[in-house]
């Protein structure tokens, strides 16, 4: 076999070996033994040598590190044979940091810190540090909240000139024209929009609106918040946003993309006040077809800022004093039911994969402090935002497709099938049978999702369908959304808090302008960065667009710097999430709980409590002394002498043994 060379970032493995990723979707990773990492790090961009491996598999061999992504770790300085050194909290990085007596900064052996790399390792060099932060006691919320920050390399804070370019923005009033032709914006503040949101959001990015015309179909309107107006392409505010990719949000907290003057003001879809927006007009058939479609720069004004509690009491509780108090708008939420019910249909017919994998929701207090937490909620309310969102973004992607500007498609590959016969032995032994060939289509795996809905081991078999499927990323080449069945898919609805979102608003607007053959006007960026761009970087009032070829080769590594930063906020966000679990069972130990088996393992069996929605481990150890079998047909642990198994789905009474909050475990035994 041809060797083969790739170039990708390395994602490594607590055990030592990684995997290469080249944030394609059509091209798989690469795994890379551990003896074959080398001097490479956590999230390196690495030249990789493709080669065969045991049995068919392909394995890699680094070859070359690119660069070194990792500026920054958390970890406890030990002070060891008259030398310094600090072993990393991220049990990824396998070196121990050296740190020079002029680089400590007078920190004490002990104290956990944060260093700045000043030397990587490199053929027996070993890797040098410097204090640069000096933390709380290991284990304080703080402490271990500031670790996951600067973990994950996030930055909360904003670069001077990027706060002062966002200050400078003001409230427009942009020229409105019923046509809506080119920059000109359609006056819809007459039509009864609203925002629909969890109550603790602050940033209102999509409002929708519906009416029914024609007799039977229904028409919807989707306005989304118009943040390239404001950001304009190439400018310090721009390049911070492309930088961090995304907004991360934390249990009562959030780092986002953009500053809050724009994030949580101008840009925000706040009741009663006008606001700039692009809108996707979509008019739909009863059996759920988009029968025509329309997109355009507009301004709205939001009647209500609505929550999903709100929509629920209206739409299923039948409140009748919260209908009271929205009666004007009563018929407008009943007729978004109605069309959220057409979509909901279409879009299960044609196989898309449902997932219920409920998330914990961490109820902060006034004071800061973990109230509750229970899970998360999903219902009407929920679900007609999403089905509304997912309309938006299949025909915007239409649409930019069909003008041939490029896009920003937010895919999902094709399952590995390697993966999905993995996916196939554990149903079986779980007692259903199902056919999976080399090529499943999403409606066979819907019909999975289906048939263990209710069931014990609902649970685990959606985690582990999950795992069996690829990762969605985003890219400029259209191959299609396998889990949501769509053969063309972007991101269009969350431009204040995604950079690819506010890519596709910009090429939305040079299809409109192509379309209606007017010139596109852009205002002239003064950053330094060399930042992908989709316009010519000409000087000047007016820039011609660019050819769709050039394009394309920017979205590229736009797409693939965005689907990093995205991978990176969700890493950081579960592990928040966990610590937080952490924190608020640390003073339960010693307390009795009812709970579920979730899952088992070789090394013992996970419980779902029933009082919280928290999940600890019931380690082996904590058993009865036995010796234990994993059986992997019935999913189940067995004692040799004790004939009772422990099963997915049992009930059982345990206490909290220990809390370990560097490691984020929470661990229990058998009451």
């Amino acid at each position: 076999m041809k060797k083969q060379r790739i170039t990708g970032e390395l994602r490594l493995h607590r055990d030592g070996y990684g995997f290469v990723t080249t944030g394609k979707a059509d091209e798989e990773d690469v795994f890379v033994p551990a003896r074959f990492i080398g001097d490479a790090l956590h999230t390196d961009l690495v030249e990789v040598d493709v080669v065969p491996g045991r049995g068919k598999k392909q394995e890699g061999r680094i070859r070359k590190i690119l660069e070194h992504r990792v500026t920054k770790l958390v970890g406890r300085l030990e002070h060891i044979d008259k030398h310094f050194r600090v072993i990393a909290d991220d049990k990824r990085v396998r070196h121990v940091i050296l740190i020079p007596d002029d680089k400590l900064h007078q920190a004490r052996h002990g104290q956990n810190v944060v260093i700045e790399i000043i030397r990587y390792p490199s053929g027996g060099e070993p890797m040098l540090g410097e204090i640069v932060e000096t933390l709380g006691e290991r284990g304080e919320e703080k402490t271990e909240e500031r670790a996951v920050v600067i973990r994950h390399h996030l930055t909360r804070e904003f670069p001077a000139k990027v706060l002062a370019e966002a200050e400078a923005q003001i409230p427009p009033h942009p020229p409105l024209e019923k046509g809506g032709r080119g920059d000109l914006r359609r006056d819809l503040r007459d039509i009864d929009f609203v925002t629909i949101d969890g109550e603790t959001a602050r940033d209102f990015d999509d409002a929708v609106a519906v009416k029914r015309i024609d007799g039977q179909l229904i028409r919807l309107w989707v306005s989304i918040a118009d943040v390239a107006h404001f950001v304009q392409e190439r400018s310090p505010l721009d390049r911070e946003a492309y930088q961090r990719g995304t907004s991360v949000y934390f249990p009562g907290d959030c780092l986002p993309m953009l500053p809050e003057q724009l994030s949580n003001d101008l840009c925000s879809l706040k009741p009663q006040v006008d606001r700039l927006t692009m809108t996707a007009q979509i008019d739909i058939s009863p059996a759920g077809n988009v029968v025509r479609s329309e997109f355009y720069p507009s301004v709205i004004k939001s009647r209500e800022r609505m929550t999903y509690t709100a929509i629920r009491q209206i739409l299923i509780d039948k409140d009748e004093d919260v209908r009271r108090r929205y009666q004007n708008l009563l018929p407008s939420f009943e007729l978004m039911e109605e069309c959220f019910a057409r979509l909901r249909t279409k879009r299960i017919k044609r196989g898309s994969i449902d997932f219920d994998l409920p998330e914990p929701q961490i109820n902060i207090d006034l004071t800061g402090e973990i109230e509750n937490i229970v899970k998360a909620e999903r219902h009407v309310g929920h679900m007609i935002i999403e089905e509304f969102m997912i309309a938006a973004n299949e025909s915007v992607a239409e649409f930019l497709t069909e003008m041939k500007v490029g896009c920003i498609y937010r895919t999902h590959e094709h399952p590995d099938s390697k993966k999905i016969r993995e996916f196939a032995i554990l149903m079986h032994n779980l007692g259903y049978q199902i056919k999976i060939g080399e090529r499943v289509p999403p409606a066979t795996l819907a019909r999975v999702v289906g048939m263990v809905e209710g069931k014990p081991e609902q649970r685990l078999v959606n985690i582990s369908l999950l795992r069996s499927m690829a990762q969605a990323v985003y890219s400029p080449d259209n191959i299609g959304h396998y889990g949501l069945a769509s053969k063309c898919y972007c991101h269009f609805t969350s431009p204040i808090r995604r950079y690819p979102d506010m890519v596709v608003h910009r090429l939305l607007k040079i299809a409109l302008a192509n379309k209606a053959k007017i010139p596109l006007v852009c205002k002239e960026g003064n950053g330094e960065a060399d930042l992908p761009h989709l316009t010519s970087p000409y000087k000047g009032e007016e820039r011609k667009v660019s050819s769709l070829s050039s394009r394309v080769s920017g979205l590229q590594e736009i797409a693939e710097h965005c689907s990093r930063r995205e991978r990176i906020a969700m890493e950081a966000e579960r592990e928040m999430v966990k610590l937080h679990v952490a924190l608020f069972m640390q003073d339960k130990i010693g307390q009795t709980f009812d709970g579920i088996i979730s899952h088992v393992t070789k090394f013992g069996f996970f419980v779902e409590l029933q009082e919280y929605f928290v999940e600890g481990l019931v380690h082996l150890d904590a058993l009865p002394e036995d010796r234990y079998f994993f059986d992997e047909k019935g999913y189940s642990l067995k004692g040799k002498r004790c004939k009772k198994p422990f099963r997915i789905g049992d009930a059982i009474r345990v206490i909290v043994e220990e809390v370990d909050i560097p490691s984020r475990d929470v661990y229990l035994s058998l009451a």
